[in-house]
Formats: C-alpha cells, sequence, structure tokens
C-alpha cells in the first residue's frame, strides 16, 4: 500500500458494501452475499487484499463487472495489491441476501425471495411449485406469475390482481 497502512479487514468490508451490484443497482455485493470472506495475504513482503467472491451463478454476464468494480473500490481506497478468488462451492443461494437486501428490492419495487431456496422437505418431491409472492408495491398476497423469466435469469415477472400492478420477482435459487 502507498500508505504502509493495511487497512482492518472490517474497513474493507465497509468498503466493497458500497460497490452496487451492476444488474440492481440498489443493492451491493455485500447485500447480496457475493463477498464470502475478505483476508490478507502477505506476498512477497507485500500486503495483499485476498477477496473471496461466489457468483449468484456460473453464467452470470455480471460477474467480470463484479470482479473489476471490486479491484477499482478497493484500489480507490489505496489497496494496490487485490486477489480475487472465486469460490463456487457452496454455490451462491438467495439465502445468501441480508435482511437490508431484501428490505432494498421491496423499496425498489421488486418482490424478494418469498421463500428459503433449500426447502428440505420438497428435495425429490417433483415438479416447482410457484411461491407465494406479495406485491411490492400494495402488500397484496394476490399475485401471479406471468412470465417464469423475467429482466435477469434471477427474476421471475409477476403481476398483482389487486392493484394490476407488474412486478419483478427475485427467485429463489
Amino acid at each position: 500500500m502507498a500508505t504502509g497502512r493495511v487497512p482492518a479487514v472490517a474497513e474493507v468490508w465497509t468498503w466493497l458494501a458500497e460497490v452496487p451490484d451492476p444488474e440492481i443497482r440498489v443493492l451491493s455485493i455485500v447485500d447480496l452475499g457475493i463477498v464470502r470472506e475478505v483476508a490478507w495475504s502477505d506476498a512477497g513482503g507485500r500486503a495483499e487484499c485476498v477477496v473471496t467472491i461466489t457468483p449468484t451463478y456460473s453464467g452470470c454476464p455480471a460477474t467480470a463487472v463484479i470482479a473489476e468494480s471490486i479491484v477499482t473500490a478497493l484500489r480507490d481506497h489505496g489497496v494496490a495489491d487485490v486477489r480475487l478468488e472465486t469460490r463456487i462451492a457452496p454455490a451462491w443461494t438467495t439465502d445468501w441476501l441480508s435482511d437490508a437486501a431484501k428490505r432494498k428490492l421491496k423499496q425498489y419495487g421488486i418482490a424478494p425471495p418469498a421463500q428459503q431456496a433449500v426447502a428440505v422437505g420438497a428435495i425429490g418431491r417433483g415438479a416447482r411449485t410457484d411461491p407465494d409472492v406479495d406485491c411490492p408495491r400494495c402488500g397484496s398476497s394476490r399475485t401471479q406469475c406471468s412470465s417464469w423469466f423475467g429482466s435477469t435469469p434471477c427474476k421471475a415477472m409477476y403481476r398483482c390482481l389487486d392493484c394490476l400492478e407488474p412486478f419483478d420477482h427475485f427467485k429463489c435459487h
């Protein structure tokens, strides 16, 4: 580092919490649970910040942008040496969304995941069932899925039967 000071891991987490997700800009990559770990390593006598991330899914088109954003944010805070590690196991799940992320999604007009992604009782029981999703605009539980495929692969399109507004639902996975 240029100043010779190695920031505390908690400070690095704070900086990363300011890095927005490129697809849902009201959420940070920390809100989403993409950042798994932050640590300092001695790389040949130099402090290297190692950030471990788990992409939301293996084909996520935003992964490269997220990686670049992490490096840029840390360099902007004076961290010269940054190494990203990708951890794909365990796979990312919407269960890792923070409570703040769920509130932000709802305030933005996207219904947050309505259930845990891993419903142990449903394993091996057959076809997918649509969750009960409340409208993020009026709060009604009278909604219906109009398309399992929304504006991004992680979202489905729903419609409220009371206020008649369409909205995205962040799918459980």
